[in-house]
């Protein structure tokens, strides 16, 4: 049997939170449009997972947020098809600077926040498995799809 190297696309997720209040994108491209999605984005090539996580939110939202203030909170493994996987690093940041605001209105019809208790009935399954492994405190890992 010939083995190959996994090539997983690399995300960063980011909870924006604000007392029990997590900020929510709904998305507007093809992928998943019209539901919930967190603030995420491909980490970029030579870049940090904590770099790319504050540049995703910052483009996409207007906030700044310092890396090193960011906490690693959860790791979800995606098999998003038979030839694509995903590992997606969820990132809590509770300071930070500036309001949101939708930047890429192309990519995102809103922003919203939502509170941990209440949260949107219409989240992405690969986010949602980050989501609620940071929300349950069931442990770091979760492996979705597979």
């Amino acid at each position: 049997m010939n083995s190959h190297p996994a090539q997983p696309v690399i995300d960063t997720h980011v909870l924006l939170r604000d007392g029990d209040k997590l900020l929510f994108s709904q998305r507007g491209g093809p992928y998943g449009r019209g539901r919930w999605h967190l603030p995420s984005g491909k980490l970029d090539q030579m870049e940090t997972l904590s770099a790319g996580a504050a540049r995703e939110l910052l483009e996409e939202t207007g906030v700044e947020v310092d890396p090193a203030r960011l906490r690693l909170v959860h790791v979800v493994h995606h098999k998003q098809s038979e030839t694509v996987d995903r590992i997606g690093f969820f990132f809590e940041a509770t300071d930070w600077t500036g309001q949101p605001v939708n930047r890429e209105p192309s990519k995102c019809l809103a922003l919203q926040w939502f509170s941990v208790h209440e949260l949107p009935e219409d989240i992405i399954e690969y986010p949602e498995g980050g989501l609620l492994g940071y929300l349950s405190g069931s442990g770091v890992l979760a492996e979705h799809g597979w």
